[in-house]
């Protein structure tokens, strides 16, 4: 079984099993792994998960209590387990939450927090009879390679011996961005602002969805103002017919223009027999991977330079009753758009002073408010991230950051690449860490097919390993 001890290494006395395995960070996707794991009826598995957070499952998406943040996926689609789709509907049965039709039902995210916290209770009481998976409470700062086992050490001094692990730390907040001045997001702890204060966001995408949702619902009815480049919102989900695509239909290799027209040309033909571009979009997702691995690292750079913003917005879409609250207080003037950027921020009495530039524009307008919100997103590049562990492992060299550098370089069944290009099979990473290989791995449903097979493949190799 894996090991914790105290103290400094001891070769004699640290002995993992064979079949041990540590998984780092017990958010989404560090439970889905885990509950993947567990469906495996090996005796001699040893799992254990580290994490601070008090709850497991929770993370940065489904810690909220509000229950108007709502998933962006239907309930029919968020299943841990991609060959049980009704998984999450029959749990939400059994809470006597009434769903009416799952394919239309967004449910809110602390649900799906309690359903991920209790999703590894199931094969615990099935399969786990010797206690095959345990919960450490604590932060692991360092990974050392250590013969055969891994040494991960813990913030208090102690450490965990495993003989592979897997990265599963999710998604990285931002720092260095005037955080004395910018609040991280609405549901940070810090105090909210007065009722009819006007307050700024920086970001429209859904984390600003949420923080405008947040304030609302908490009794706020000054104005908000979100700016971001293009001032763009998240679409707003219907119901779709998604276009069924074989492999040989995507254009897998071409240059990211050859690309464009040929989506533009499908969604044109698309709308032409009465469907839509949400038709296109859905029945890109099986191949959106696939596209993005065959594509050259200038491709990729084009795209998130000129792309990305206008592709999130209609890949990650609205629920409609979030959409609805939106344009009502759009309609009503308590939320204002921009296209632009904020150059510069100054404390002016007890709020702010920011100068804002419009795009394409020669206006820069100077507003005052009580309070200005970060949601311009999360930390993709790894070399600029505040979490010790990563920034342990790219200074030693055993993990690098990806050629675009959002995200470590993994290969594409998630073990690590070193600084020098070296496969690691005794270190892995799943989730949001994997986006320069995946790009498309933040959302449950792609998130868990990766864990399944990350799991598949760790139960496969030889126990003597």
């Amino acid at each position: 079984m894996t090991v914790a001890y105290p103290g400094r290494w001891n070769s004699a006395a640290a002995a993992a099993s064979t079949r041990s395995i540590a998984i780092i960070g017990g958010g989404a996707s560090g439970v889905l792994l885990a509950a993947h794991l567990l469906r495996s009826r090996d005796p001699g598995l040893d799992i254990v998960i580290i994490e601070k957070r008090i709850s497991l499952g929770r993370g940065l998406a489904y810690s909220t209590h509000l229950p108007d943040h709502l998933l962006n996926v239907r309930a029919s689609n968020m299943s841990a387990f991609a060959d049980d789709p009704d998984h999450f509907v029959r749990w939400l049965k059994a809470c006597n939450i009434p769903i009416g039709d799952p394919t239309t039902y967004f449910a809110p995210r602390r649900l799906y927090g309690e359903y991920l916290g209790e999703l590894l209770n199931e094969p615990q009481k099935e399969n786990n009879p010797s206690g095959r998976l345990r919960i450490i409470d604590a932060e692991c700062v360092g990974i050392l390679e250590r013969d055969e086992n891994l040494e991960l050490r813990l913030a208090d001094g102690s450490s965990v011996v495993t003989r592979q692990c897997v990265l599963a730390t999710g998604h990285d907040r931002l720092t260095g961005r005037g955080q004395s001045l910018l609040a991280s997001s609405g549901a940070d702890g810090a105090p909210l602002p007065e009722p009819t204060d006007r307050v700024l966001i920086v970001g429209t995408g859904l984390s600003m969805v949420d923080t405008c949702l947040s304030l609302m619902l908490n009794g706020h009815k000054g104005q908000i103002v979100a700016v971001s480049r293009r001032g763009l919102l998240p679409a707003v989900h219907s119901k779709t017919s998604p276009v069924v695509l074989q492999q040989a239909d995507v254009p897998l290799g071409n240059g990211l223009p050859e690309f464009v027209r040929w989506f533009r040309d499908l969604v044109r033909s698309t709308e032409g027999r009465g469907g839509g571009w949400r038709d296109v979009v859905d029945g890109l997702r099986p191949h959106n991977q696939s596209i993005w691995q065959s594509w050259s690292d200038a491709s990729k750079r084009q795209f998130f330079r000129h792309l990305k913003a206008r592709w999130d917005i209609h890949r990650h879409r609205m629920a409609p009753q979030v959409s609805e609250r939106l344009s009502e207080a759009i309609a009503d003037g308590r939320l204002r758009m921009i296209a632009g950027r904020m150059l510069d921020v100054s404390s002016v009495g007890m709020g702010f002073a920011a100068r804002l530039h419009h795009r394409n524009s020669q206006i820069v307008e100077e507003i005052q408010v009580a309070r200005i919100y970060d949601c311009a997103g999360v930390i993709a590049d790894p070399e600029k991230s505040s979490n010790p562990l990563i920034r342990s492992l790219l200074d030693a060299g055993t993990a690098r950051a990806d050629r675009l550098h959002i995200g470590l370089d993994v290969s594409t069944d998630g073990a690590l690449f070193s600084q020098q290009g070296m496969r690691n099979d005794r270190i892995f990473a799943v989730g949001p860490l994997t986006r320069g290989t995946f790009l498309e791995i933040e959302a449950i449903p792609d998130i868990r097919v990766q864990c399944q097979r990350l799991a598949t493949a760790l139960l496969s190799q030889p126990s003597s390993m």
